[in-house]
């Protein structure tokens, strides 16, 4: 199921109310059992989306959507395991993934399936995909492998490890950029101090959330802040003109995932707390 997300105005978004802003930026009903269901966001041409293979493997196939013959004809793809142990098999090469293992694929590979190794602990397969124009190596990457950066303290409720997957700093991509954060004990806030970035739209995607929990995921330019309530497996478009911050009811972890015009992970435009509103 591949579903379509049209780019928003932020002057059009300043007059949505909740249900307009859930319908055009939450992205709920993730991990189906035996269900590919992937969001085609046209800020940057970004997919994101959940492949869940229980007792069966899960093929991911082009559509018309898409235009190509298949999935990564012009495309690189992303994917983290939030789940029970699985394999991606690759044109016949298989890659066992555990939990909160990552791989990036390059474009041009043809034959992408996804298979559960228990189906009564079955894998969980989050992906982003972005167009690409070079086909770069295909890398498994476990979260030791991935480039961890400290950020935030124990004073601002936000203290933080971002674990970069597909960066620089870890593999060679064409403009997908993906990670995982994980906050402290204690902490609540992600992404606090906010920012914007012109340049990249994002992706956030929440989990490891008890039933009860909540995240307030903050969104709106710096002077028209609204929230989107997000509760575990969901997902959230964050436009380019848009912050992208959350704070949470209790601990959880999130994956984001941006694509646009660089990938310098520093490349943002940092807000005041004292200029939102």
């Amino acid at each position: 199921m591949l579903e379509i997300r049209y780019a928003s105005s932020n002057k059009d978004a300043k007059g949505y109310d909740t249900s307009r802003l859930r319908e055009e930026y939450h992205i709920g009903g993730l991990f189906q059992k035996d269900d590919v269901k992937l969001v085609y966001s046209h800020i940057d041409r970004m997919i994101a989306g959940s492949v869940c293979p229980v007792e069966k493997a899960l093929k991911l196939e082009a559509g018309k959507e898409i235009g190509a013959e298949y999935f990564l004809e012009r495309r690189e793809l992303g994917v983290i395991n939030i789940g029970g142990k699985g394999i991606v098999v690759l044109d016949g090469q298989e890659y066992e993934l555990d939990k909160k293992d990552g791989l990036y694929v390059g474009m041009g590979i043809k034959d992408i399936i996804f298979k559960s190794i228990d189906s009564q602990n079955p894998a969980k397969f989050y992906i982003n995909s972005a167009p690409a124009h070079v086909a770069y190596p295909t890398v498994k990457i476990n979260i030791k492998d991935a480039n961890p950066v400290h950020l935030g303290s124990e004073k601002e409720l936000n203290k933080r490890t971002i674990y970069q997957y597909v960066h620089p700093a870890v593999c060679k991509s064409c403009q997908l950029v993906m990670g995982m954060t994980l906050l402290e004990e204690g902490s609540v806030w992600n992404t606090m101090p906010a920012h914007t970035h012109d340049r990249r739209m994002e992706v956030y995607f929440y989990f490891d959330m008890d039933e009860d929990a909540m995240v307030f995921h903050m969104m709106g330019e710096p002077q028209e802040t609204r929230h989107i309530i997000m509760r575990n497996e969901e997902a959230v478009i964050s436009p380019s003109w848009s912050i992208h911050s959350g704070v949470g009811t209790k601990k959880y972890t999130f994956i984001w995932g941006m694509a646009g015009e660089n990938q310098t992970f520093t490349d943002m435009d940092h807000i005041d707390n004292r200029d939102l509103l």
